[in-house]
């Protein structure tokens, strides 16, 4: 079995730890020399029509129908990121493709920081970080600039779509006693028990939740998903966490609410990326902004490659592929 891996050397080494290549050490595997992404498209020339597993990722430039229709054998793709819809043609299903994805790895480190943006938001520890810079301390325990300092006890933690970095945090909101309602339209309200949440609609979830936690996919008609009207009806004093996608936020209606000062905002991204030097969210007092850092950075990288290669080994071996998708599937994905 032929793998083509269609990526720069610097991804390569980026996502894919040496112990985790040589585990496919009884397969065919070709790696390019390509230091930049237009340098792919001649290695890809020389190894298409062998190829029956190809890993894209990161900077892979997107797949056509014609560079399919020069690997005839190819069976599966798999991608060691997350988002497939820039990448894969229509196309991939009527070949009878299987595609794979490292989106439930990557699911992870987002999910872990979303769990610590929850914990230091709450805890008040940006607030109480920038009062002690300036050289003050805290008087009053529970409260800072008027800031109710508060913990995970006895919270609720609201999230918008059930999409794998939720279902992760889902099971790291395990460990603390809270209430976790959720809304996704795609997924049944037994569903949503099971994976241990109440499912309510969009306007009471943002009414009751003390943390409001976006992680809906970014596609066409999620597109300023969140107004004005929804950031009006949280809670004074409730935070609003977004590590999914800016587009996804009326980004005007939300600093128009922040500038009330009625909540706080923690974001990991936003739209479009960086913003400008004078975007309010850099300037508000009641906003925490991140430059893009929540997905997979540093070594939680190689968590997708190893994702990769245990899908190729699960191909291999008959089993299923745990990070394999259908049409149905893709249509819903960012």
């Amino acid at each position: 079995m032929r793998v083509v891996f269609l990526l720069t050397v610097p991804i390569v080494e980026m996502c894919f730890d040496p112990l985790d290549v040589r585990r496919l050490a009884g397969l065919e595997t070709h790696f390019s020399t390509a230091s930049a992404p237009d340098q792919l498209a001649t290695f890809w020339k020389q190894h298409a029509s062998a190829a029956e597993f190809l890993v894209t990722g990161w900077k892979t430039p997107p797949l056509t129908d014609s560079m399919l229709d020069d690997a005839p054998n190819l069976r599966a793709i798999l991608h060691a990121a997350g988002s497939t819809r820039h990448l894969l043609p229509p196309s991939v299903w009527s070949r009878g493709l299987r595609i794979g994805s490292a989106r439930e790895a990557l699911a992870v480190g987002v999910a872990e920081s979303t769990l610590g943006l929850i914990i230091a938001g709450l805890k008040g520890f940006f607030p109480a970080s920038r009062v002690a810079r300036e050289g003050g301390w805290l008087i009053d325990s529970n409260r800072v600039h008027g800031y109710e300092i508060r913990e995970m006890y006895k919270s609720t933690i609201g999230l918008i779509g059930l999409s794998k970095t939720a279902r992760h945090l889902l099971k790291l909101l395990k460990q603390f006693e809270v209430k976790v309602l959720a809304t996704d339209p795609h997924v049944s309200a037994e569903e949503v028990e099971q994976l241990g949440a109440t499912k309510v609609e969009l306007d009471e979830l943002m009414a009751s939740s003390d943390v409001v936690s976006l992680h809906a996919p970014a596609l066409p008609e999620t597109r300023h998903m969140l107004r004005a009207p929804q950031f009006k009806l949280m809670r004074d004093g409730a935070i609003f966490v977004n590590t999914a996608r800016g587009m996804i936020v009326d980004e005007p209606a939300l600093a128009a609410e922040l500038r009330t000062g009625r909540i706080w905002a923690l974001l990991d991204v936003t739209d479009p990326e960086p913003p400008a030097p004078d975007h309010p969210f850099r300037t508000l007092p009641n906003v925490v902004l991140l430059p893009h850092i929540a997905g997979a950075v540093g070594s939680g990288c190689k968590r997708l490659g190893r994702s990769v290669v245990d899908q190729i080994l699960e191909f291999r071996s008959g089993q299923p592929m745990h990070g394999e998708f259908t049409a149905r599937e893709w249509a819903i994905l960012a």
